[in-house]
């Protein structure tokens, strides 16, 4: 039994080192996670966001007011 156990583990140490080593994959799990992170932190701060563009529109729209008087 302890050998079978330590077979399936060397097969999966030599599958996960294959597939460690294919490069062919990695550009769109990069994509992936860091498309999956962005959208995380738009959730997590929206409210923050939502407040800093209203703020940053409001003070544009102030400004742009100025010039034409």
């Amino acid at each position: 039994m302890k050998e079978r156990i330590r077979g399936i583990r060397n097969f999966g140490l030599r599958t996960f080192a294959v597939f460690w080593r294919n490069e062919e994959g990695i550009g769109t799990l990069e994509i992936v996670l860091i498309a999956a992170v962005l959208i995380l932190v738009a959730i997590l701060f929206k409210d923050w966001i939502m407040n800093f563009l209203r703020s940053l529109m409001d003070s544009a729209e102030g400004k742009a007011g100025t010039i034409f008087d």
